[in-house]
This record gives C-alpha cells, structure tokens and sequence, in this order.
C-alpha cells in the first residue's frame, strides 16, 4: 500500500515494520499442554468380519465420456523452469543448508498465498515483471512472516540473510509473474484495469 499512497502517519508504519521484523527475533510462547491419554483409552477388542464378496462392473456411461481433442494448440517456446525441489537443492549447496524435500510444501504454500492475493495479481497483470518486482518483495516478506510457524529456519534465514532472501525473491517473482499472466490468459481477459505503479 505505501507503493502506492501516501499514509498520514508515516511513523505507525515504520512501527508496524519494525514489529514485524521483531516477531521473527522473539522466542517462541508456549504452545499449549500436551494431552497424554495412554492411560485412559486403550483398545481392548478389534473385531474384523467379512460381510460381502463379489466384483465391481464398470458400465459404460455416455453422460460420463471424455472428448478427445478438437483442435491442435501451438507449441510455445519456454525458458527453463527450476522446480520447487531443484530449488532447495541449490539452496542447500550454495547456502550450505540442509533442507529436505520435503520444505518445498513451505515454499508452495508461500506461492499459493501470492497468487491468491487480489493486490499481486492485478500488480503483475498491470506490469513487467521487473516494476511487479517492487511490490512483489516487499509483500513477500509479509507472506513469510504469516507462515513462519510452518518453518521457522527457512523464514528466520530469509529475513536475515541477503543473499538467500534475494534468491528465494529471484525465483518466486518469476514463477508467480509467470502463473498469474499465463492464468489470465487461459481464461481469455485480463485481470487488471488501467495501470498500477508504485
């Protein structure tokens, strides 16, 4: 938003982004008690009983039937995508972390979230992609912050550390950017009315 106008109180936002930078510094509160019912429930019987037998005919139904192709698309020409997993791969050699694949979920989650947001969409539909770049980092480190209890290393690294924030920035840009036009080109429109600068 303060791309875009001005705030009459330009000391609350300098709070509020400190505070959020802060968040990522404090300690973890406690989450809560932890309920142990080993000695109040236990399983005493399981009882497994055959009730039927026979087999399963797959009628063939017209309602139900999938056309085949009608037409014949054009094949476009797209630079090298790196996947989610190839990312953390190279994180973890260029970095020196050790990241599982299983971390890409946080990394997808984090895409999910900016291509869901009405502001990125109408922002990357409005420009190219090096102007969306302005309001994309500067909204991505919010979406970060939102998930940080899902991944505590990876957000804790991203707000500290340039180089890794530049290259997560790096290549999330490009894949949202990407998404979001190639949606809205699917859908045959375009999303965002007029122009939307910073």
């Amino acid at each position: 938003m303060s791309q875009v106008i001005p705030f009459q109180d330009s000391d609350l936002e300098k709070l509020y982004s400190f505070i959020r930078f802060l968040l990522t510094k404090l300690p973890r509160g406690d989450r809560g008690p932890i309920y142990n019912f080993d000695d109040d429930v236990a399983l005493k019987y399981y009882r497994l009983q055959k009730i039927g037998e026979g087999s399963i005919v797959m009628e063939p139904d017209a309602r139900y039937e999938v056309p085949g192709p009608t037409a014949v698309g054009t094949g476009i020409l797209r630079g090298d995508e790196i996947e989610l997993s190839k990312l953390i791969d190279i994180l973890n050699e260029r970095f020196g972390t050790e990241f599982k694949p299983g971390d890409q979920l946080f990394f997808e989650s984090i895409r999910e979230d900016a291509m869901a947001d009405s502001g990125l969409r109408q922002a990357a539909l409005a420009n190219t992609m090096e102007n969306f770049g302005y309001v994309f980092c500067k909204a991505l480190e919010g979406l970060f912050i939102d998930r940080m209890e899902q991944n505590e290393e990876i957000t804790a690294k991203f707000m500290n550390e340039d180089q890794f924030r530049e290259a997560i920035s790096r290549h999330l840009l490009k894949e949202v950017y990407d998404k979001i036009r190639e949606e809205a080109e699917a859908v045959g429109g375009n999303e965002a009315a007029g122009s939307f600068s910073h």
